[in-house]
């Protein structure tokens, strides 16, 4: 048995527990819905592509934890589009949310080590707090918070971000009618 059967087995999941209309588990049903919708494979990943492409015209690899934080958005946006973290509201604003509690978390003494991990847990945890209250869930996002504090705000930063999360959000608004959850 591989450890990935094993994780999933240990955490109450039965593997590969999705179907297409009423197939058996198997991975004959993954074949089958790549056949049928494998243009949408191809077009949205290439659409993620795109977008992650004109992030990192932006930011530098210095920003890595903001460059995977936007990535992730791409997935949500173009994998998972009907999803309620893929709406332009989650994206664009939970975004922003956490550029500000990054932000606010780089203010905190940050003398050592251990107050500066502090520091950057605690903008994670006051993101999603912030999100969660606001109705502006999306994951990634908590990723930015961790990145700004890690970094320090830097306006070029911000734009890039808010940029990004508009930029693929846009993608999302125009194409939503073509678009498909491929998970």
């Amino acid at each position: 048995m591989s450890i990935a059967f094993l994780m999933i087995k240990m955490a109450g999941r039965p593997v590969l527990s999705r179907k297409i209309k009423g197939e058996p588990n198997s991975l004959g049903k993954y074949v089958e819905k790549f056949k049928l919708f494998w243009k949408n494979y191809l077009y949205q990943s290439f659409l993620a592509t795109l977008a992650v492409l004109v992030v990192l015209l932006f930011l530098s690899i210095e920003q890595a934890v903001i460059i995977a934080s936007i990535g992730a958005s791409a997935f949500i946006v173009f994998a998972m589009p009907k999803n309620v973290t893929a709406k332009p509201r989650n994206v664009i604003g939970g975004h922003i949310v956490g550029l500000l509690s990054g932000s606010l978390c780089t203010l905190l003494p940050q003398p050592s080590f251990l107050y500066s991990i502090s520091a950057y847990s605690l903008a994670v945890g006051i993101s999603i707090f912030i999100m969660v209250v606001i109705d502006t869930e999306h994951p990634p996002a908590a990723g930015t918070a961790l990145g700004v504090a890690m970094k320090g705000f830097s306006l070029h930063v911000a734009i890039a971000v808010i940029t990004s999360a508009v930029i693929l959000s846009s993608i999302h608004y125009i194409l939503k009618s073509s678009l498909k959850d491929l998970t």
